[in-house]
């Protein structure tokens, strides 16, 4: 019994596991039929972008187009190299140039226009002290070899004595004869104008006394009579621009009272310059064994003076026509022509030099003397003197054979 039910199961169980088939020919047809239409149907394929279809092609197109970028990659780097080492250098050579023609002297810009003082000292009349400035007081050009020639072409002769001074890197680049004793003649106006504007007031009316129109014969005077009424300042003009002797002795009396109590504030204030070559016995520079200075200290006297701007803005000036009135109250104007030839135009600067002022004297102890401020192209203020010229053409040749070397 038990071997008969186990077959009966197994018997089952081979019924279970054979794959159903359909009992009629029919059905059987059908399903075939049906598998054929199934398989004979056709494919639909989607055409892909040939961007987007793997080829031989394009892979090798790809590589030739990353080949080339980097190539200009690798020459574009190779220039910007190139370009920054030239820059680098550019900038070590134009560094060093400069910086040796700083240390030279010479200077490279736009060029300054000239000099106004009025720029420079501000509240120029409200304070006498405050007035002055320390632009170019705080150091000095010094000569320790007292002769000095940078430029090689000074027409000076023997004998003569002469300066050129840049007060901007106070460097000396002329010095001939500068600590020897010279008579100044009518330079030294200038230290007899800084008093004045030290101690007076410019619109005081000054008397002219007979003291000051009695001088030496052939002496330069502006005409003044005792008794003229003339303001500070027109004497200032008289002194500076027309070298007047009369106009110097009526300053002197005026600030100082006397003339001799003038002369002693002259010598003391040169001594605070430290004008040790200096001493002065009247206020004109006429002829006098004992009046005399140096180069030098006419250099100190002269930028002292630059500490004052109405004596830069009366030194420029190529005329002045003074209006005063006489005694009996009747006006009079008389118009004064400069002493200065470079001002009046009798003399040419050399090429892209500024007069800015200075100081004429000539005697006939001392020759044809002149002290003068200029700038170059750039603005740079320089100091030259002359003394002793022995003509007036020669003083102007001589001077511009010094500032033909200032730009």
């Amino acid at each position: 019994m038990r071997k008969r039910k186990e077959s009966s199961n197994q018997i089952q169980e081979r019924k279970s596991a054979t794959p159903y088939k359909s009992a009629t020919p029919y059905k059987r047809a059908q399903e075939d039929k049906t598998i054929r239409n199934q398989n004979s149907r056709p494919v639909h394929t989607v055409k892909l972008p040939k961007s987007q279809m793997p080829s031989r092609q394009t892979e090798e197109h790809k590589a030739l187009q990353r080949a080339k970028y980097q190539k200009k990659r690798r020459i574009l780097k190779n220039i910007c190299g190139t370009l920054v080492g030239l820059f680098a250098i550019l900038v070590v050579i134009g560094g060093a140039f400069y910086g040796w023609n700083i240390l030279s002297g010479n200077y490279f810009g736009t060029p300054e226009r000239a000099f106004d003082s009025s720029e420079v000292f501000t509240n120029a009349l409200a304070s006498k002290e405050n007035m002055r400035t320390q632009s170019f007081a705080q150091k000095l050009c010094v000569s320790a070899k007292g002769d000095v020639d940078r430029i090689k072409n000074a027409t000076l002769e023997d004998g003569q004595k002469g300066l050129l001074f840049s007060l901007s890197n106070h460097k000396v680049l002329y010095a001939n004869g500068i600590y020897d004793k010279v008579y100044p003649a009518s330079i030294t106006k200038i230290m007899t104008a800084m008093l004045a504007l030290q101690s007076g007031k410019l619109d005081d009316m000054v008397t002219i006394t007979q003291e000051n129109v009695t001088l030496e014969e052939g002496s330069q005077v502006c005409g003044f009579v005792a008794g003229d009424q003339v303001t500070l300042d027109q004497l200032l003009h008289c002194l500076l621009v027309y070298s007047g002797n009369d106009a110097a002795s009526a300053i002197a009396e005026y600030v100082g009272g006397t003339t001799e109590n003038f002369v002693q504030m002259m010598n003391d204030y040169a001594a605070r310059l430290g004008c040790t070559g200096t001493h002065f016995t009247n206020p004109h520079g006429l002829q006098d064994e004992n009046h005399y200075t140096t180069p030098y200290d006419i250099y100190l006297m002269l930028k002292e003076a630059l500490n004052y701007p109405e004596f830069t803005q009366i030194t420029q000036s190529g005329s002045y026509t003074v209006e005063y009135t006489h005694a009996d109250g009747s006006s009079a104007s008389t118009t004064l022509l400069a002493t200065d030839h470079y001002l009046t135009g009798e003399a040419t600067p050399p090429k892209n030099v500024t007069i800015l002022g200075g100081k004429t004297g000539t005697t006939d102890n001392a020759g044809n003397c002149l002290a003068l401020l200029s700038q170059n192209a750039y603005g740079k203020p320089y100091i030259s003197i002359v003394m002793g010229a022995s003509t007036k053409d020669e003083l102007y040749e001589q001077m511009s054979s010094l500032l033909q070397n200032i730009n």
